[in-house]
């Protein structure tokens, strides 16, 4: 496995996002995608050995495609310049928490969540960590788990959500508008010799986060 096939394909990728060169270069493409799903392939068997819901995921139902949809976007490049592969026991458009990986030139990173979720999921979810707070808090406030993962959540509510006490002592943990977690790390971080021991560090922390959000969410799916 030579991750750098793939940073370097990425790299030429973003100076020529154009159909020509795309075309021009369609083997280097595919040598970097076999890369990447041969990188899935080895996550799925690490996480496996702590969640056995995901044993038997194939790396080719994990990933996207790399052309973007550009009909409702001012950037009109054709090309994704990322390869992302989400590892999710319902299915990647699942709801469901999974895991996630995304390699990007500066822009890499390890996360997981549920993104857009419904709103009457979102306040389920909201309920869920308002009814248990203590024990959401022995996931979120962890040192172990803080270390990967300080901030939950991508954009934030100015104001307590509808139908939740403005005075609740945790309340900026009810603001979250989506309920993920975000891990960055520089591009080398996927080819160091001990990458499946970190990857297995941190996914088991957003493990423990993700059971205690699925608790409520997969009672919608």
């Amino acid at each position: 496995m030579d991750i750098s096939i793939i940073f370097q394909f990425l790299k030429e990728l973003a100076a020529n996002n154009n159909r020509e060169w795309f075309q021009v270069h369609k083997e280097e493409y595919l040598r970097a995608q076999a890369e990447f799903e041969q990188l899935l392939t080895a996550v799925i068997a690490r996480i496996s050995l702590f969640d056995d819901s995901v044993r038997g995921i194939e790396a080719k139902d994990c990933t996207y495609r790399i052309y973007r949809d550009t009909r409702f976007s001012a950037d009109k490049t054709p090309y994704k310049i990322h390869f992302g592969g989400y590892i999710n026991a319902h299915g990647k458009k699942s709801d469901h928490c999974g895991y996630y990986l995304h390699l990007e030139n500066g822009n890499s990173m390890l996360a997981g969540g549920s993104l857009c979720l419904d709103s009457k999921v979102l306040k389920a979810v909201r309920q869920a960590v308002y009814d248990n707070i203590e024990e959401y808090r022995a996931i979120v406030e962890d040192p172990a788990f803080k270390r990967y993962f300080p901030i939950i959540g991508e954009t934030h509510l100015k104001t307590a959500p509808k139908g939740f006490p403005k005075d609740f002592e945790y309340i900026d943990y009810l603001k979250c508008k989506e309920f993920t977690c975000t891990y960055m790390v520089p591009d080398d971080f996927f080819m160091t010799p001990d990458l499946m021991d970190k990857v297995e560090d941190v996914f088991k922390q957003l493990k423990r986060f993700a059971d205690f959000t699925n608790f409520t969410i997969d009672d919608f799916e």
